[in-house]
């Protein structure tokens, strides 16, 4: 094990949950968009996002070519594997007098829930704090190392 493979982790995970965070407030400010994209000559809703996070992986001939050299190459943290629309169907709303109702006065609004969004805020913000808790587990360590290692 590498030495920086908590720096590493940790980082990795402080980008995609800042990503996520970025991704769920952009949900949230379009909670009511309902002219989100252009397609085929008419208007569609905003559709909410998702953040798709995977473990990093290195390849095989990698992982391989480190071990047969005598190095240790290991996958550590977390990345954005994909950003993908949710398929949830829009949500209709009773307004005739709104100026995108259809003919039964109904508007399709996003499929953005804000309970969900916040949730996912606030799991997004747990997850951050944590692993900056992590960072600084590991820099204290490695300074805790280096003190004792000039007290010899």
């Amino acid at each position: 094990m590498r030495l920086n493979d908590g720096f590493e982790a940790s980082a990795s995970a402080l980008t995609a949950q800042r990503l996520r965070m970025d991704i769920i407030s952009s949900n949230i400010a379009n909670a009511e968009t309902n002219r989100g994209r252009f397609v085929n000559g008419r208007w569609e809703p905003y559709a909410r996002k998702l953040v798709v996070l995977e473990p990093v992986r290195n390849s095989f001939s990698n992982m391989l070519n480190a071990k047969l050299s005598g190095g240790e190459r290991r996958s550590s943290g977390v990345k954005v594997a994909r950003i993908v629309e949710d398929s949830t169907p829009a949500k209709l709303v009773y307004n005739p007098a709104h100026p995108d109702a259809d003919e039964n006065g109904y508007v399709r609004m996003p499929n953005v829930d804000i309970l969900k969004e916040m949730v996912d805020m606030i799991s997004a913000t747990r997850s951050y704090e944590a692993n900056v808790t992590a960072l600084n587990a590991s820099k204290a360590m490695f300074t805790k190392a280096l003190e004792i290692g000039r007290q010899t």
